[in-house]
């Protein structure tokens, strides 16, 4: 996706989004100047590295220097995998000034047992981060549960948290998730910009908010 495409993608996300997500590795060159001077609504910056489903092709170094300078130009949130190479996640952390650091886990095989997630909670907190993200595929509708059962287990213990699960039969999590207490869901612009399986777009998530009300 160019730049171009891109400043198209944040003016029709400004009118349908409370936060917007710019994920720089589905960028061909991660400008980031005009696409941050752009923003209506609060940024999410995510580099997803390949090992987590993302594109961006680059080394290590690399990618979180660009979450770096997404802190550096005020980015609201910036979006770091806890897979993410110790020393370049902890220097992140500690120079993230007024942006707030999410740290997100991705499983994409399943969906592990309850107390393997709570504990899993336990260590991400351990990095001095803002917001825990995690998200795991749902083999079952009943992963669905052990995914939201986070939602209450993190608030109880003052812990931001957006939690859901991925695939077809992950999208009731999505949808409930902001009921229970998450931060945020995520839902894309249209089919076409899905960035994950069983990813509804906003219309439908607003469409489905709107009968359940």
């Amino acid at each position: 996706m160019t730049v171009e495409e891109s400043l198209m993608a944040v003016k029709a996300a400004n009118r349908l989004a409370d936060l917007i997500e710019l994920r720089v590795d589905y960028l061909r060159k991660p400008e980031l100047e005009p696409l941050l001077r752009a923003r209506g609504k609060p940024f999410i910056v995510t580099n997803r590295r390949k090992e987590e489903g993302g594109k961006f092709r680059g080394g290590e170094k690399e990618r979180v220097e660009i979450l770096q300078r997404a802190v550096d130009l005020g980015a609201a949130y910036v979006d770091v995998e806890m897979g993410s190479a110790r020393r370049l996640l902890h220097n992140l952390i500690k120079n993230k000034e007024e942006t707030r650091v999410i740290l997100s886990f991705h499983d994409f095989g399943g969906t592990p047992s309850p107390g393997a997630l709570r504990a899993l909670c336990g260590r991400m907190m351990r990095y001095g981060v803002d917001v825990l993200k995690i998200a795991t595929f749902a083999r079952t509708f009943e992963d669905n549960l052990k995914v939201l059962s986070l939602i209450p287990y993190a608030r109880e213990r003052m812990w931001e948290i957006v939690a859901f699960c991925m695939g077809g039969k992950g999208k009731m999590s999505r949808i409930f998730a902001p009921f229970m207490g998450s931060a945020w869901t995520y839902a894309s612009l249209n089919k076409k910009r899905a960035s994950a399986p069983g990813q509804l777009t906003v219309l439908e998530m607003r469409e489905i908010w709107e009968r359940l009300r």
